[in-house]
């Protein structure tokens, strides 16, 4: 487990701010508010504004906080800059993680003054993290109120699916002590709206348990295709979709060749609940798939707990309602289907509030021992969305694994436009497309992940618009970054921010196959009915949430081998547009034969016929595009092989 440094405030008076100094701050409108200053993105994700209040948390429920500190943002992005830029001094030339800390993490008198306040608020278990990115206290809902200045209340709203959801969250934003400010970064925990797992969230992206056995589905693409009746948008040909691609037929299609294993590399992967009997399901993925057996020694799960108090009903994982159960079993199964010589870390974090699980999941990879960090991939298939916590935050998550040498991959996610965790300039943002593998384990088509779904209604289609998609675009928080200039075109890197036009950071950076009519057959094992684990089954599954571990093992077989870790990888990939290491995905044309370019639903079991139309553009619903070079959807491009592996090979190698 990693370790906390535990701060007394008792034995710090002699800290440049003191208790005294800094006690807690009053109710909102008080005269003394004066003191205290908004931290910037603390304010409520759009709860307060949109949402219907229900009424206010119960004052003595229990919620653990986590202050982030502030670093030394310039120096570590310069730092970050030059560990990741081919040719520079500094090139792969990583700092540990204490010495990360002590370079650019938060003094220990930040940290100290920080828990000094927090602990003179009323709040108790008052700890920084290893790191020292944090403090967190726990304390009632009244307590933290008065010291943050806010009220936390509980509102319906629309979740990610579309459906009504209750959440907890402050009313407005959070304030601190004036003379703390600096100090502070951002605090989480207020709220308890969770975060995104990319894994199709309302169900079209996942099939039926045991779909390999379903008449209507195909092993390889247009295997099996049928006669649309009438035909819809003149496509009168389609394909059924795929029962769900075995490890054999992504390896095939994405290059990775009989040498290219992952050997001695470690991908970490951050999950928010712990899957059942995983090494099992595993094992039983690889006989199934005709992949060597996985040794219990590579593979490992690490519980990371955010803190105590009581969840409440609408927050935390406890509370969580999916609509399927195999997300973390996806993302270990695609790391290993990529890269079965790699060892795999599953990082569960666990708490009340899923946001700071997950961050801590991550900076549990990055912190390590102290000497190194525990992985050097790290697969995220989950996104925080803006406004939920402040992205400065995220930044200083992403600064501290570049530093170290940690490349961090994100899901661009399943709908359309960005989140907090995919925008940020230091993450490679993965995003999704449509891929047909076909007889012979060949690409036959790849396109951006844009579907548009229309049912049948009695002899008619009826168009519902696109159902499913990749997320991307362009931030209006983050500037272009160097790597990305001269390869994004300006359509895609301009935003208006205010009364301004800048050019800014494009999402995603590069994709692999997230469309569930062309998704990975998964297997999961529940936790059966008598406290003993259930039977092997499988369902088809996809998502960015494939996409990313997807990309995450092609880069730990690239990696084998190799004197240093690729860590933060832009810089190296964006060297390999236009270049045969990737394969540009190109739009839908009437080109493509009709079986290509949508898949059919037969009807069944209550349900109507349905078609997904592939590559649907429809932009002023998705600000985004599938487009030659670079594009909104599929970024770069994907793996084109093993041109791929050799590409980002010799780009990491400056004596070349």
């Amino acid at each position: 487990m990693r370790r906390s440094c535990h701060v007394a405030a008792a034995g710090l008076a002699g800290c440049v701010l003191t208790a005294a100094a800094i006690v807690g701050l009053a109710a909102p409108g008080s005269a003394r508010a004066a003191s205290v200053v908004p931290v910037p993105g603390a304010a409520p994700a759009n709860a307060a504004d949109a949402g219907a209040l229900i009424g206010p948390v119960p004052a003595a429920r229990r919620l653990t906080v986590q202050v982030w500190l502030t670093p030394d943002l310039a120096g570590a992005a310069a730092f970050a800059d030059s560990v990741a830029e081919p040719g520079s001094a500094a090139f792969h030339r990583y700092l540990s993680p204490n010495a990360y800390t002590a370079r650019f993490g938060p003094s220990a008198a930040s940290a100290a003054a920080v828990a000094t306040w927090l602990a003179a608020a009323g709040l108790t278990q008052v700890r920084a993290d290893s790191g020292r990115d944090y403090v967190s206290a726990t304390g009632p809902v009244s307590t933290l109120e008065s010291a943050f200045g806010v009220r936390i209340n509980r509102y319906r709203v629309l979740g990610a699916n579309g459906k009504p959801t209750v959440i907890e969250s402050n009313d407005r934003a959070v304030n601190v002590p004036a003379a703390l400010a600096p100090e502070v970064l951002g605090v989480t925990g207020l709220d308890s709206a969770p975060p995104v797992i990319s894994a199709a969230d309302s169900g079209p992206a996942s099939r039926p348990p045991n779909a390999a056995a379903a008449p209507a589905c195909s092993r390889y693409w247009a295997q099996r295709t049928v006669s649309v009746r009438p035909a819809y948008h003149g496509l009168a040909r389609g394909s059924l979709p795929v029962c769900g691609y075995s490890a054999a037929q992504l390896r095939a299609a994405y290059g990775a060749t009989t040498a290219a294993t992952g050997k001695g590399q470690i991908v970490a992967l951050t999950e928010e609940e712990a899957p059942s009997a995983m090494l099992q399901t595993l094992k039983d993925y690889a006989k199934s798939n005709r992949l060597p057996a996985p040794k219990a020694a590579k593979f490992r799960e690490l519980q990371v707990a955010s803190g105590g108090g009581s969840c409440g009903a609408s927050s935390g994982p406890a509370a969580r309602s999916d609509d399927f159960s195999d997300e973390e079993q996806m993302d270990s199964e695609a790391v290993y289907a990529m890269a079965p010589g790699a060892a795999q870390l599953m990082v569960v974090g666990s708490g009340c509030n899923e946001d700071q699980s997950l961050l801590d999941a991550a900076l549990a990879v990055l912190t390590g021992d102290g000497a190194r960090p525990r992985a050097s991939i790290v697969s995220n298939s989950w996104q925080i969305p803006l406004g939920e916590v402040p992205a400065r935050t995220v930044h200083a998550i992403d600064l501290r694994a570049a530093g170290e040498g940690v490349g961090m991959y994100f899901a661009a996610g399943d709908t359309p436009g960005l989140t907090v965790t995919d925008a940020d300039p230091y993450t490679t943002a993965v995003g999704g497309t449509t891929l047909g593998i076909g007889a012979k384990d060949n690409r036959v088509f790849e396109t951006g992940w844009s579907d548009d779904y229309a049912s049948a209604d009695n002899g008619t289609w009826d168009d519902e618009g696109v159902a499913e998609g990749s997320g991307g675009g362009t931030s209006g928080v983050w500037g272009q970054p160097g790597y990305q200039k001269g390869v994004v075109p300006a359509p895609m890197s301009r935003v208006r921010v205010g009364k301004r036009t800048v050019t800014d950071r494009a999402v995603p950076d590069i994709a692999a196959d997230a469309d569930v009519d062309s998704g990975m057959l998964t297997g999961y094992i529940g936790s059966g009915t008598d406290a003993h684990p259930g039977p092997y089954q499988t369902e088809a599954n996809a998502g960015t949430s494939l996409a990313t571990p997807l990309i995450a093992g092609l880069v730990a077989d690239a990696q084998q081998g190799q004197r240093s870790a690729f860590g933060f990888i832009n810089p190296l990939l964006y060297r390999l547009a236009r270049t045969p290491a990737l394969r540009d995905v190109l739009p839908v044309t009437a080109a493509l034969p009709p079986q290509d370019r949508d898949a059919y639903e037969p009807a069944g079991g209550g349900a109507s016929a349905g078609i997904d139309v592939f590559d649907a553009q429809q932009r002023a619903y998705t600000e985004q595009v599938t487009a030659k070079g670079y594009d909104t959807m599929t970024g770069v491009g994907t793996p084109n092989g093993a041109a791929f592996i050799t590409g980002l090979r010799r780009a990491a190698d400056c004596r070349r």
